[in-house]
């Protein structure tokens, strides 16, 4: 009985180490070429599955395969960073990308999509006007270097937002100083934004506010000028009653 109890448990035990040994030799995994990971990356990008994608194009850049299987990646990357809205990133991708291969034909699409990125980080007036400055010199830059690109009308069409945005943002800062009585800092500010900025369709609020500054800060003539300009040049702004209603009760 003793003798037979031991013959099974040695069967068992041969039995458990060869399908150990089956396990192991099934679970190891199948080597496979960069062109069927990159197949499978395209895939998780058109499914919008951004880590999945760009983890599978980092094993085929890491692969080095061939310079156009390294530079496919790497845009590839970009693309599902900025698809993905991690703006950071693919901004810092496409840069690299630039860097890497000045030349390409991707090269514009690149810088393109690098200034998209900041420009998609554009919040409110009262936040880091960061995103704002980044995307005008970026998307200047395209201008200069692509002015006939395919992009270049949208570039022109955001550019202007962006210059819109900065105009408000120096209004935004005037008016802060003009309420809180610092009224050479409004003046100051106000009339950097009119020398920067000069045909933005926002200086009817800059003149008054510039106008309404000099007259407090005790330089009447100065107010007078700015909101000359504020009647002459903007006739049909809210700002005009409420100029001539100031001046009625400073003069």
């Amino acid at each position: 009985m003793k003798l037979s109890i031991r013959r099974t448990l040695h069967s068992l035990c041969a039995l458990s180490l060869l399908a150990a040994a089956g396990c192991a030799t099934t679970s190891e995994p199948v080597s496979r070429n960069p062109e069927m990971i990159a197949k499978e990356a395209e895939e998780f990008q058109s499914s919008r599955r951004y880590e999945d994608a760009i983890a599978q194009w980092k094993k085929v850049k890491e692969s080095y395969a061939s310079p156009e299987m390294t530079t496919l990646a790497e845009m590839k990357i970009a693309d599902a960073q900025f698809d993905s809205g991690t703006f950071i990133e693919a901004a810092a991708s496409y840069e690299e990308f630039r860097k890497l291969h000045p030349n390409h034909e991707k090269s514009a699409y690149a810088l393109y999509r690098q200034a998209l990125s900041y420009y998609n980080q554009i919040t409110g007036i009262d936040t880091d006007q960061t995103p704002t400055t980044n995307s005008v010199a970026f998307f200047e830059s395209f201008l200069k270097l692509y002015p006939t690109s395919e992009y270049a009308a949208e570039v022109r069409n955001k550019l202007e937002v962006c210059r819109m945005k900065q105009v408000e943002y120096e209004i935004y800062i005037g008016r802060f100083y003009y309420r809180t009585d610092k009224y050479a800092s409004a003046i100051k500010r106000l009339e950097e934004a009119l020398k920067k900025y000069p045909r933005s369709p926002l200086h009817d609020e800059t003149l008054y506010y510039l106008g309404k500054s000099y007259v407090l800060a005790g330089d009447r003539a100065k107010g007078r000028e700015a909101f000359q300009r504020l009647f002459n040049d903007y006739r049909t702004s809210k700002y005009v009653d409420e100029a001539r209603q100031f001046l009625d009760k400073n003069y």
